[in-house]
């Protein structure tokens, strides 16, 4: 990571799970990731703004103390590099994700984003 930079720029991830909520999007500052069903539903839609890259995904002894039973899903990088509010993903000034609605139908309507803090973008914080 050069973080020689504000936001630091990730060349490699390695994600580490301590617990999961169940959300199909993960947000680890600056990097996000997503399972792989949702990457094949944007996908299908053509979404713009991002792309993906394989992540190395572990998950500690924590995990498994505190989720013994829980089966984590196949996770991928989310690469956004799209403008906030012109792209189906962008970061804004604040450095928060910004996505389209037809990409956070797709992420709904699959295992959701129960945990996710959602909030309506304002396009005068592009």
């Amino acid at each position: 990571m050069d973080t020689s930079v504000h936001p630091p720029i990730v060349s490699k991830l390695h994600y580490q799970f301590d617990a999961w909520l169940g959300d199909v999007l993960v947000t680890s500052f600056p990097c996000f990731l997503v399972t792989e069903e949702a990457k094949r539903g944007l996908l299908a839609i053509g979404i713009s703004g991002a792309t993906f890259a394989d992540a190395e995904v572990t998950i500690s002894e924590d995990f498994y103390l505190v989720q013994p039973d829980v089966e984590l899903p196949p996770f991928v990088w989310l690469k956004v590099d799209g403008r906030a509010g012109h792209d189906d993903f962008g970061i804004n000034q604040n450095l928060n994700l910004v996505m389209s609605e037809r990409a956070f139908d797709v992420l709904d309507e699959l295992l959701g984003l129960p945990s996710a803090s959602i909030k309506r973008f304002d396009d005068g914080n592009k």
